[in-house]
């Protein structure tokens, strides 16, 4: 990837390939009266348009992900082209292949859509009013689904305390923005019946199980490959409308058939939009008691995916790292006009640090205390972990304190409380902010093709090299380095001589991919675990062969050693394959194991609660901002970020910095600038990058960055996710730095993001 020789899906191309393109609804909401293809399919070049009639006799309801409908919510049937109504503005209505982009293109547009345009609703609150327009009839109410996690004693406790306040926060709508929108090319094979997809995927095997079932083919007749991926950040998880769209049309045809995203279209997807409404009771030294949160989530147009699941992760991560004995988190998932949600970074983690961050804030205002001080009130002693949470997760370990103690000390924080009372008065107001991160990984849902385990092969050839086979996948971040080291340090071998593939399901065992930030402490311990198998095996018959005992026998740097003889490892692997007879008797004589790890604490079985623990590791972070907001035009710049992250053992230092920076850099935008945004008819207004404004480089200050060591007791390596890291915490810290920078003007934000109008809006309510 750092030559530029990698290759992605867009770089493939097959013989007689054609190319796709979708005709999107134009309306939010409209009844399809017909969809007219006799000037498309008149353009020369064009093979063949498919409407949602044509598709639904091939292609059936696309497999839920995760299903509302089997935990109490509604399940609506999605298919891969509207059939008989479009919910939102961009939905795919018909599909045509072409043999060039630019036919398919002009075939699209020459198609013609009758619609009966009905009436739509975009806001949550509104989806919720009596008479609103219904996305489903056969629901009567544009609910997905509800529930809460915690026990509801909020008044209670809440008689018993000194202080409380209550308050809203809204949170608005974001992408993932990866540099590489989605991709697809499909292959059909008539003669054997067979389908081949490349694809920018994260989970190519629950894909595969996807496109079989929907496809009515053979699972085993089902290839998928997904190639080196231009990020991801949950944009590119299984479960698609798209993701269907060129297999049908290759099958259709007989041909391959090949379907770019554009832009404009890779910015539909929403995630993070809601309403956070809070109560919280406290005493008067800052000590938080109870709290409790109504969130209400605007995720569109029902989907086929896990988006709404994000709500779900808010409720449960809510009050994580701090001892607040009583939490009760409750989420309303409401149908809107809008584009649905995928699964986004950090999967809903980033609403609860938000809404925790933010109430630590108010209560340091309400009671004129440091807001530093009041969280270190309230944070979690190591001593107590592991803790179970009132919401039922139990957080495996971690130093919150002195990871908040090292932020403060890199910041300088009394020095910069001191700069920031002396520029008081200047134009430019200075504001602190500070944010803890704590991101449940590893995810495993009963039911669903999410596990918090996965899958390896190890392979040691008679060369002397090693072949990796893991169900896990790398987006870009280079967990497949990470997990050559770890087989390398296994087996005695350089990491050059370890190759890992990923991303292919014939070739590689069943996996889940990359999801939950999972991939190294699943893949790379069932990897670390095939490793150790082999290497013992190796041991075995090196020890023959340097008349040792296979305990003394060490493998280093290509080399197996027993006191002052050795032997190079390519040598003990040929003799494996080639003299097994004579030195492998009592062994399976081959080099190669397949394992699988699973986190030790994850629990399906429900608590005196009711409560699941379906998170295997806790990664957290404190971040610190200082900000400069400018009193005239509300800009605001981020001068200064310190991190302190923990993610347990590091097997990549490099790689995790490259994560922790990603993630701020993302968190920083959303909280100033990133935003998906709509008109008031239900078209989108972001539909590129002058319209959906990401933090540029330019933007963002040198990330000062420190790590913390505290290794999970329940993975294999010690290790906790890192690929979520960043985002909740730096969102929150920027964020409470705005307001920090404000207050004394007695304004204050309650909507994200904290973008120049925004500012400008509270400063002038305030005066």
């Amino acid at each position: 990837m750092v030559t530029g020789t990698a290759t992605y899906t867009a770089d493939i191309s097959l013989p007689g390939m054609l190319h796709g393109a979708i005709v999107r609804s134009i309306h939010p909401h409209a009844r399809i009266l017909g969809v007219d293809a006799r000037a498309a399919l008149a353009v020369p070049g064009v093979a063949a348009v498919i409407d949602g009639v044509a598709a639904a006799k091939v292609c059936g309801p696309i497999p839920h992900s995760l299903d509302p409908g089997h935990l109490g919510g509604n399940r609506a049937e999605i298919r891969c082209l509207a059939l008989g109504r479009t919910r939102y503005v961009g939905e795919p209505v018909a599909f045509v292949a072409a043999d060039t982009p630019a036919t398919a293109l002009a075939a699209a547009r020459a198609i013609a859509v009758s619609y009966e345009p009905l009436g739509a609703v975009l806001d949550a609150d509104e989806a919720l009013l009596p008479g609103a327009p219904l996305l489903c009839d056969e629901w009567g109410t544009n609910v997905i689904i509800a529930g809460g996690a915690g026990q509801d004693d909020f008044d209670e406790v809440a008689s018993t305390c000194e202080h409380r306040l209550s308050g809203e926060l809204r949170v608005h709508r974001g992408n993932a923005a990866p540099i590489e929108p989605r991709a697809w090319l499909a292959d059909w094979d008539r003669a054997r019946r067979r389908l081949t997809l490349y694809a920018t995927c994260q989970n190519p095997h629950p894909l595969r199980t996807t496109l079989a079932q929907a496809l009515h083919l053979a699972e085993t007749h089902v290839h998928v490959i997904a190639p080196r991926s231009g990020g991801s950040f949950g944009l590119k998880m299984y479960g698609n409308r798209e993701d269907f769209l060129a297999p049908l049309m290759a099958i259709h045809l007989g041909r391959p058939v090949r379907l770019l995203e554009e832009r404009a279209a890779s910015l539909l997807a929403g995630a993070h939009e809601q309403t956070h409404r809070y109560e919280v009771a406290f005493a008067a030294d800052g000590g938080v008691k109870a709290l409790r949160v109504r969130s209400l989530a605007n995720h569109g147009a029902p989907a086929p995916g896990h988006g709404w699941g994000m709500a779900f992760v808010c409720a449960l991560t809510m009050g994580a790292g701090y001892s607040i004995e009583h939490v009760r988190a409750e989420y309303t998932v409401v149908a809107t006009n809008k584009a649905p949600w995928n699964g986004t970074k950090p999967f809903g983690k980033d609403g609860a640090a938000l809404v925790l961050e933010h109430v630590m804030e108010e209560v340091a205002a309400a009671m004129d205390l440091d807001p530093a001080e009041v969280r270190r009130r309230n944070l979690l002693a190591p001593e107590r972990l592991p803790y179970v949470t009132p919401t039922g997760i139990e957080l495996d370990s971690g130093r919150y304190e002195e990871a908040l103690d090292r932020v403060l000390a890199r910041l300088d924080y009394a020095g910069a409380r001191a700069a920031q009372r002396a520029r008081r008065g200047d134009s430019e107001l200075l504001g602190i902010g500070l944010g803890l991160e704590v991101t449940p990984e590893g995810a495993d849902i009963p039911g669903a093709l999410v596990g918090g385990f996965d899958t390896s092969t190890v392979r040691l050839e008679p060369s002397g090299e090693a072949t990796v086979l893991t169900g896990v996948t790398s987006p870009g971040g280079g967990n497949d380095t990470a997990i050559a080291q770890l087989v390398a340090d296994e087996l005695g071998l350089l990491p050059a001589d370890v190759e890992v593939v990923q991303g292919d399901t014939d070739r590689c065992p069943y996996g889940f991919g990359n999801i939950s930030s999972r991939s190294l402490v699943a893949g790379g311990g069932a990897a670390v675990l095939a490793a150790r198998d082999v290497a013992a095996r190796v041991r075995i018959v090196a020890a023959r062969m340097l008349e040792s005992d296979p305990g003394q026998v060490t493998l280093a740097a290509g080399v197996a050693r027993a006191g002052d003889r050795s032997i190079p490892i390519a040598v003990v692997a040929e003799a494996v394959h080639s003299l097994g007879y004579l030195l492998a008797l009592d062994i399976e004589p081959n080099l190669e194991s397949t394992r699988s790890f699973r986190p030790t604490n994850i629990r399906h079985t429900p608590d005196s609660q009711g409560r699941l623990q379906p998170y295997g590791n806790y990664p957290y972070a404190v971040h610190a901002a200082i900000v400069e907001v400018d009193r005239g035009t509300g800009l605001v710049r981020l001068r200064r970020h310190v991190v302190v992250h923990d993610c347990g053992t590091q097997v990549n230092p490099m790689f995790v910095e490259g994560q922790v920076h990603g993630g701020v850099a993302m968190g920083a935008g959303a909280a100033l600038g990133e935003e998906l945004r709509y008109r008031e008819d239900g078209q989108p207004l972001s539909v590129g990058f002058k319209t959906y404004l990401l933090a540029r480089a330019s933007d963002m200050p040198t990330i000062e960055l420190e790590h913390m060591v505290t290794p999970s007791p329940f993975t294999l390596l010690g290790a906790k996710g890192a690929g979520e890291a960043g985002y909740a915490g730096a969102q929150a810290a920027v964020f409470n730095a705005v307001n920090d920078a404000i207050r004394p003007l007695g304004a204050s934000l309650r909507q994200l993001p904290a973008s120049a109008p925004h500012v400008l809006a509270a400063l002038a309510q305030a005066r």
